[in-house]
């Protein structure tokens, strides 16, 4: 049962990447990736505001998908 609920859970993250046009990031200098979900694990270490952004604006930032949900 495990096993089906993360293997779900991966199928709507990579769905998620494919449809969503908005993402989260952490709203500091130092920031390097983007995230599909606000809740994602490679947000905890965000000491700053979390922002949403357009996609397209986060890859001109020079930032790359995380890889918690590549």
């Amino acid at each position: 049962m495990k096993t089906l609920i993360s293997l779900l859970f991966l199928f709507t993250i990579n769905i998620q990447s494919y449809v969503a046009t908005d993402v989260y990031v952490c709203d500091s200098k130092d920031a390097k990736k983007y995230h599909y979900i606000k809740d994602c694990r490679g947000l905890n270490a965000c000491k700053h505001k979390i922002v949403q952004k357009s996609k397209s604006s986060a890859q001109k930032m020079g930032l790359t998908l995380c890889g918690w949900e590549d």
